[in-house]
């Protein structure tokens, strides 16, 4: 069990070959859903460790065991995420400071409400294995809702976001960890109730809400670690 969210199974995929300097030693390395062992889309690609003897144990992971943890969190609904006042204590954004930038939003709120973000990922985030990192690429989408007087919720806009980042890699207190960086990011408007705007605008508080709610809240999670065999 790595958490609520996630399982790892790391059971030998083959009989240990025993040589005379080492052992080897194939496990599955396959990231699931908690409860829930589904099969992944991807198949996993044989490869070897390089041939090194000045270290007592060497451990490898193939791009097959990041990509079954991105399913897998995908599945479970790990991407997705609400970011509102009740959520965030000093999420303070509010439909006056759209209003600013979006004329209509100013009109279909005259007085301010809170705002509520609801992101998703619309796909299975990308694997591509680099050197003590990889990089993970992200298409999905925020909803940008009104919360009203009443407590219930009204749709501004909605945007495509598509997300670039890399996550380096270390190995601490028998876990592997990670730490997320957002390289870039492309938004693009997929749906509105409050006309079409200029998206460039919309950037830097958009980007701004990413790099300190949904990065930090990444980061936090990844600092927990996986349990390694």
């Amino acid at each position: 069990q790595i958490d609520d969210l996630a399982e790892v199974d790391y059971s030998l995929s083959s009989l240990p070959a025993v040589f005379r300097p080492f052992i080897d030693l194939d496990l599955k390395g396959v990231v699931f859903p908690a409860g829930n062992y589904t099969d992944s889309p991807y198949v996993p690609a044989s490869f070897t460790i390089p041939d090194q003897s000045d270290s007592m144990l060497y451990l490898a992971f193939s791009e097959y065991f990041f990509q079954t943890s991105s399913f897998a969190y995908y599945t479970a609904g790990a991407f997705n995420m609400t970011i509102a006042e009740e959520t965030c204590s000093y999420f303070n954004i509010n439909t006056e400071i759209f209003g600013t930038i979006i004329p209509e939003v100013a009109k279909y709120s005259v007085t301010p409400n809170p705002v509520m973000l609801k992101l998703m990922a619309t796909e299975i985030p990308i694997i591509s294995l680099e050197q003590d990192s990889f990089t993970v690429e992200i298409q999905g989408s925020m909803e940008v809702l009104a919360v009203l007087p009443d407590s219930t919720t009204q749709s501004l806009f909605t945007m495509n976001i598509a997300a670039n980042t890399s996550i380096s890699l270390n190995i601490f207190d028998q876990k592997l960890m990670g730490s997320l960086c957002l390289n870039r990011l492309q938004f693009s408007l997929a749906h509105s109730n409050v006309g079409s705007f200029e998206v460039l605008l919309l950037e830097n508080i958009l980007s701004y809400i990413l790099q300190t709610e949904v990065i930090p809240s990444a980061n936090a999670k990844l600092s927990k670690g996986f349990p390694l065999p």
